[in-house]
């Protein structure tokens, strides 16, 4: 009875000051929603005569003078954290090609296996992980250990996505995002479920963040203090610009179009290509079917059934001008898409920006 007791009680206390994917592996794939996986790259949606990719934007491209406003900016040797509302990203006087292979080497080291790695795109992208840390320490699995250690799921999953951005000036901005899965049960009985979103935990960016600082070089103390500052909130509006709904706040062009790229990576759009010079990014898009069963913004938008539509392009424009900026969404034509599929990634842009 005692016995029982305590493995009750364990079960209700989840380990959650702890991070720990070290028994992170290939196993069966999610079923995730389509518009959460990645697509490869087509040409078709190149801009003519303009520059596409992150990497190379710089070769053509004039340095633009950096408007940092009222960014905190912390810097430790050669590494420094900036923030922007309730983001978080860091700035490395190296360039990328050298910091490639230390950042794999260290999602490899926090147990993760790598599905995306596309070095010329500056994007890396971890498998769907099970944070080992979350599980009950019940009496049962402290005593028997790892035999029964593959009987215990948290049910959530977790993926980490990096993109490093080229600087002309030769310094690298690295960017981590968060997306998380849970478990969820589809029948009265208790016998079907499926995997659906769940919101993004800012903790555990601000975790890795920190933890790649300290792969970086810098020491766990300055770390940890840098990274636990907290972040100014920042005040998005939505409102309307040549007759299509738009999104503003007060922004230079270079600190938004970094914000516009970290908010794009959490909300799970599929970013296909960026054109800096032009103040573009493009976006994929699945519209799913509306499901009434699932409360909440982020339910409707990424948990709901889908039926057989295909991924829909559109251009995410990032506009800048005496330190106020404008982002609105454009059809694959580049023409102001005004419609409740625009006013829906804006929202989505709107929760991520604040």
């Amino acid at each position: 009875m005692l016995a029982a007791a305590l493995f009750a009680s364990g079960c209700t206390v989840l380990q959650e000051d702890r991070i720990d994917y070290k028994s992170a592996q290939r196993g069966n794939t999610l079923e995730v929603p389509p518009d959460l996986t990645q697509l490869s790259r087509d040409s078709r949606y190149v801009v003519p005569g303009s520059t596409v990719t992150a990497s190379g934007f710089g070769a053509t491209q004039a340095e633009t003078v950096v408007d940092r406003g009222n960014t905190a900016q912390d810097q430790i040797g050669d590494v420094r954290i900036e923030r922007a509302g309730n983001q978080r990203w860091l700035v490395v006087d190296r360039p990328a090609d050298a910091l490639w292979s230390p950042i794999k080497s260290f999602w490899e080291e926090n147990g993760f296996v790598l599905e995306l790695d596309q070095e010329r795109l500056g994007i890396m992208e971890t498998d769907w992980a099970e944070n080992r840390a979350k599980i009950p320490q019940d009496i049962i699995r402290r005593t028997l250990g790892r035999l029964l250690d593959n009987l215990y799921s948290t049910g959530e999953r977790d993926r980490f996505r990096t993109r490093l951005e080229r600087r002309e000036d030769g310094k690298t901005e690295i960017y981590i995002s968060h997306r998380g899965m849970i478990e969820v049960y589809t029948s009265g009985l208790r016998d079907q479920t499926r995997w659906q979103p769940r919101p993004r935990e800012l903790e555990l960016e601000t975790e890795f963040l920190r933890r790649l600082m300290v792969r970086l070089g810098v020491s766990e103390a300055q770390a940890q203090a840098v990274a636990a500052t907290a972040p100014a909130q920042s005040t998005v509006s939505l409102s309307t610009a040549n007759g299509a709904p738009a999104l503003q706040f007060e922004d230079g062009f270079d600190r938004a179009w970094r914000r516009v790229g970290l908010a794009l990576d959490r909300t799970s759009f599929t970013v296909e290509d960026r054109d800096r010079s032009q103040g573009l990014y493009f976006v994929r898009y699945v519209e799913p079917v509306a499901d009434t069963g699932q409360p909440g913004l982020l339910g409707r938008m990424f948990g709901a059934r889908r039926d057989e539509r295909s991924p829909v392009r559109y251009r995410v424009s990032v506009r800048s001008a005496n330190n106020q900026t404008t982002v609105s969404v454009l059809d694959a034509n580049g023409q102001p898409e005004n419609s409740d599929v625009s006013r829906r990634i804006l929202t989505l842009l709107s929760e991520e920006l604040q």
